[in-house]
């Protein structure tokens, strides 16, 4: 009943109460040219994309909802549309059209970067549409073998295994990930903490067992707040921007942050197969970076408390939670777990994670239940195990509705 610490997680730092919360972000350069400066990570989350305002006259960002832009000069479009289908760089002067680039989108791209210490960003209408785009950007370039460490998201285990975007996929443990890169190796893709199980991965250690081809991790449940893989190694850094970064389960999106080399053919692939961020999600998405730093502290805190209480109570088998902390926690009950689904009534049983309110899922029914049966228990998806993403609710009150939840197993 003590709360497991996966022994993969040899790299991790940080612990069990506390958020860690890089102080600085890091400067880097845009694909405008432009430096951002030092800040404390909590100054870029609220100021990066709007450094420009002032000058405009403005405090609140504009929303742009324009699908396309008048043009007085079809030459001057012509060259910048050549320009763009070649290079992928972001156009010069005012927009296209809205599924080549737009303004407000343009600023939650920036300001992600920022956070996630890249040149780039690209945003995509969801994290499977972001996911789907860096492997149809690396079979554009050639490789179509993709490394992978289980457990994944269901949806990104299921893309990967049956093969739906022309890719082969090669499963390992992660000590095993150098034997499995061939020639043809385009990616190799993790997740820390993994989706639902918590397990964590030392990236530093993933990096150099990668060697020259790149690394992919998912970085949802951590955030930028908790770590940034571009410095421990990884090359794209994906984000379901559904969840954290929007953070009030009213949005849906996903995001790169890569360097901009890659960010060129990301936005060619995006260009091509239309599976572009609407702007009023972009401008959702930008205000939920403002508070996310203040919204990780403040869940991961009662998250913490809340994995505590449940690995000293009899009734819980195993309860999982990450060394590095954040706001997702994930256990065993001894009974039905289906009976803990239906007996909460201040926490919302349903699929996702990462709003404002506590949710609760039965990852082997519905996030993972596209995965075949054998390939979850293998990854540590057992059929008792309950994932739980921690809100902003009081810790007594939640915690008097799990203890009613959990009965008397």
């Amino acid at each position: 009943m003590d709360i497991r610490q996966n022994t993969e997680s040899t790299g991790s730092t940080g612990s069990t109460a506390t958020i860690r919360s890089t102080e600085t972000a890091p400067g880097t350069q845009g694909p405008h040219g432009d430096v951002a400066a030092r800040h404390a990570f909590a100054t870029e989350a609220v100021h990066a994309g709007r450094e420009d305002l002032p000058g405009m006259g403005l405090h609140a960002v504009p929303l742009d909802l324009s699908t396309t832009y008048p043009s007085y000069d079809s030459r001057q479009e012509a060259a910048r549309i050549d320009a763009f289908a070649a290079t992928g760089a972001r156009p010069d002067g005012p927009p296209v059209y809205a599924r080549l680039d737009n303004p407000t989108v343009a600023r939650f791209e920036t300001a992600l970067a920022r956070l996630e210490g890249t040149e780039s960003a690209v945003a995509f209408a969801s994290g499977m549409a972001a996911l789907s785009a860096c492997l149809l950007a690396r079979g554009a370039q050639g490789p179509r073998h993709v490394v992978a460490v289980r457990p994944l998201y269901g949806c990104s285990d299921h893309l990967l295994d049956t093969g739906l975007l022309g890719t082969e996929v090669t499963w390992v443990d992660p000590a095993g990930i150098a034997d499995a890169i061939r020639p043809d190796t385009g990616l190799v893709m993790v997740e820390t903490p993994a989706n639902p199980t918590l397990a964590e991965l030392d990236l530093r250690a993933v990096a150099h067992s990668c060697g020259t081809v790149p690394l992919l991790a998912d970085n949802t449940f951590a955030t930028p707040v908790l770590q940034r893989p571009a410095e421990r190694g990884a090359s794209l850094v994906l984000h379901s921007a559904t969840k954290y970064l929007g953070g009030h389960g009213d949005v849906m999106g996903g995001v790169v942050a890569c360097d901009e080399e890659f960010a060129r053919v990301l936005r060619r692939v995006r260009f091509a197969t239309g599976g572009v961020l609407h702007p009023l999600a972009g401008y959702l998405l930008l205000r939920g970076l403002s508070t996310l730093p203040v919204r990780m502290r403040a869940a991961s805190a009662t998250a913490a408390e809340l994995a505590r209480r449940l690995a000293d109570d009899p009734r819980v088998a195993r309860v999982h939670y990450p060394r590095i902390g954040g706001a997702m926690v994930a256990f065993e009950p001894h009974g039905d777990p289906h009976a803990v689904i239906g007996g909460v009534r201040l926490i919302t049983p349903a699929v996702s994670l990462g709003s404002v309110d506590t949710l609760i899922q039965h990852p082997a029914s519905i996030s993972h239940r596209i995965v075949a049966e054998g390939d979850r228990r293998s990854s540590g998806i057992g059929d008792r195990l309950l994932r739980m993403s921690v809100g902003l609710e009081d810790v007594t009150d939640l915690w008097r509705d799990l203890d009613r939840a959990l009965g008397s197993f």
